[in-house]
C-alpha cells in the first residue's frame, strides 16, 4: 500500500477533527499546515471586509507565510490535503503549502469541511499549484464524519 500523509489546515478545529479521524482510518501520519502568524477569531470574520482572511482571499496571489516547511513528504506517495472552504475555495495558506513543496509523482486527495459550500474553483487551483502531481476530485465531509465512512471513501479511491 502507498505511504499516506494527512496534511491539513484548520482555523477553528473542525477540519482538525476530520483530519485526525481520517489519519486513523488510513493509518497515516498527520501534519498540520500552520501559518507563521496564527489566525485569531477576528481574522476569520468573513463579514468584515477588512478582516485578515477576507483580504487574503480577495488577492488570489496572496501567500501567507508558513510556520515551517518541514512536512514529511519525502516518503509519502499520497497526500490527503484537508482544509475548510473559504470563499468557495481553499484558504490562501493552503496555496502557500502547495507552493512550498515539490509534489512531482505524488497523488493529492483534497478533503474539506464546509457548512454547505462546495470546492468551487478550488479543484482547478489545487491542480495548477500542485505541478506534476495527480490530483483526485475533492470531497466535502462533516467534521464529525465517522472512521467507518472515511475508510469506505479511502477504499473507493483505489489508491493501492
Amino acid at each position: 500500500m502507498s505511504q499516506i500523509l494527512i496534511a491539513y489546515f484548520s482555523a477553528s478545529g473542525s477540519t482538525a477533527n476530520l483530519a485526525k479521524t481520517l489519519a486513523a482510518a488510513a493509518d497515516a501520519e498527520l501534519y498540520e499546515i500552520r501559518p507563521a502568524i496564527p489566525y485569531e477569531r477576528r481574522d476569520l470574520n468573513w463579514m468584515d471586509k477588512k478582516s485578515r482572511s477576507t483580504l487574503e482571499m480577495q488577492d488570489k496571489s496572496c501567500r501567507p507565510a508558513l510556520a515551517d516547511v518541514d512536512a514529511p513528504l519525502a516518503d509519502a506517495d499520497v497526500i490527503f490535503l484537508g482544509f475548510p472552504i473559504w470563499w468557495y475555495r481553499e484558504p490562501s495558506i493552503v496555496d502557500s503549502f502547495l507552493d512550498a513543496y515539490d509534489f512531482s509523482g505524488k497523488t493529492i486527495v483534497p478533503f474539506f469541511t464546509s457548512g454547505g459550500s462546495d470546492l468551487g474553483e478550488g479543484q482547478e487551483r489545487i491542480e495548477a499549484l500542485a505541478k506534476n502531481a495527480k490530483v483526485l476530485s475533492g470531497r466535502r465531509f462533516s467534521a464529525r464524519a465517522s472512521e467507518r465512512e472515511l475508510t469506505g471513501w479511502i477504499a473507493g479511491l483505489r489508491l493501492a
